[in-house]
């Protein structure tokens, strides 16, 4: 399994999925274009494959690959983070 990304990485992965999933997902994350991403939401679906539709996307559908902007790991700690409610993001200074 591979490690947890740097705690500077996890930040700027939490603004990502804040920011960028948010703009489909509802800033929320309680489902807009796209589907709730909450816990509950996700409650049946497996890791690996919410990791999967991250890195690769859902062809035919709105949802873009994210390969581009993360790796493999990247993506399985974004989902692990989805299925246990995920950070907020930090407050502004």
């Amino acid at each position: 399994m591979a490690a947890d990304p740097a705690p500077e990485r996890q930040q700027q992965l939490v603004r990502v999925v804040r920011q960028d999933c948010g703009s489909c997902h509802g800033m929320r994350l309680g489902g807009g274009l796209g589907p709730a991403l909450t816990p509950q939401a996700l409650a049946d679906k497996p890791v690996d494959g919410l990791a999967a539709t991250i890195f690769h996307g859902r062809p035919g559908t709105p949802m873009p690959p994210w390969r581009a902007m993360l790796d493999e790991g990247e993506a399985r700690w974004i989902a692990e983070r989805l299925l246990t409610g995920f950070p907020e993001l930090p407050a502004s200074r």
